[in-house]
């Protein structure tokens, strides 16, 4: 059924782009090409009838949103959200038990290291 509507409201978006670009900001349009009177739909009844499918279509677009929320798949196994799934599974450091080393640890006694012209032999 989700799919269903999606593809309704996907056709009727499509609609309502068209009957929009159709229509003329200023009133011509689809309109203009009809202002011979003796027309069966004269250049008033064109316009009103862009008008009210636009709305028409609007309003049908809305309308299925709506219902479409009714039939949102949802996982029936996943009480959590995966966040919540995460931040419960996260391993927690206690910070008093890990101290960090701030360079007060002693370094160990090593041999100092020989300089190069120490290295070098001499004649």
């Amino acid at each position: 059924m989700y799919v269903f509507i999606s593809i309704l409201i996907l056709i009727a978006s499509i609609l309502l782009i068209l009957i929009v670009l159709v229509q003329n900001s200023k009133g011509g349009g689809l309109a203009s090409g009809f202002s011979s009177s003796n027309q069966i739909m004269g250049v008033r009844k064109t316009t009103d009838f862009l008008e009210k499918a636009t709305w028409g279509l609007a309003g049908f677009v809305i309308l299925l949103s709506i219902v479409i929320t009714a039939f949102i798949p949802r996982d029936q196994h996943a009480s959590q959200s995966e966040i919540n799934q995460q931040v419960n599974e996260a391993v927690t450091i206690d910070p008093n038990t890990i101290a960090p080393d701030f360079g007060t640890a002693q370094q160990p006694a090593t041999a100092p290291e020989a300089t190069p012209e120490e290295e070098a032999p001499k004649k």
